[in-house]
């Protein structure tokens, strides 16, 4: 009789394990109040909201075309998740949000953001729109003068954020995050954890 006390305590410590939470590599931000919607063209003059892409997860980052590290590295990370995914990926949409509209026109999204991944889109609003949606979404932006008025630099937060399928905002991203880790996260939110 001692083996099915065992038996018992077995069982239900797998069950117990049934209940855990998932365990993301990214910043779980379930509870957030905020960054719930945006209202946004994307590089083909499409106009945009979250609910476009519900069944999907969603990844998003803020960004411009004329940046020389984050930016690129962040995009070539995607993509690269992307390929770790393999069918999975069509459930995947990235979108690429510019915070310099003045420069990164539709036509000049068009060629910068497809060129990491033909699926990924670039989104733009005029200045007040961008600046609307980055602060719904907490997003640091400032622009820094260069050497000639059209030279500047962007200062700008480097998280990248992802909705699960429904439509809710799960998580933060950080920049440098290995595009293994990425691609287990967002496995976790098209499972529906």
């Amino acid at each position: 009789m001692k083996l099915l006390p065992a038996l018992l305590l077995c069982f239900s410590l797998s069950l117990g394990g049934c209940s855990k939470p998932p365990v993301f590599v990214s910043t779980d931000l379930s509870t957030a109040d905020w960054g719930r919607d945006f209202s946004l063209t994307d590089h083909r003059g499409q106009p945009r909201r979250l609910a476009d892409f519900r069944g999907k997860a969603v990844v998003m980052f803020f960004g411009y075309t004329q940046c020389p590290d984050v930016c690129p590295t962040t995009l070539a990370t995607m993509r690269d998740a992307m390929k770790l995914l393999g069918e999975d990926a069509g459930r995947v949409q990235v979108l690429f949000v510019t915070v310099d509209p003045a420069r990164d026109t539709p036509a000049l999204l068009a060629q910068y953001v497809p060129a990491f991944d033909p699926g990924f889109l670039g989104m733009y609003a005029d200045e007040q729109g961008i600046a609307a949606v980055a602060k719904d979404f907490k997003v640091f932006y400032a622009r820094q003068p260069g050497s000639t008025p059209g030279s500047y630099s962007i200062d700008h937060s480097t998280g990248s954020y992802a909705f699960d399928p429904q439509g809710r905002l799960r998580l933060l991203v950080r920049h440098g995050e290995k595009p293994d880790n990425i691609a287990a996260d967002l496995r976790l939110l098209l499972a529906g954890k």
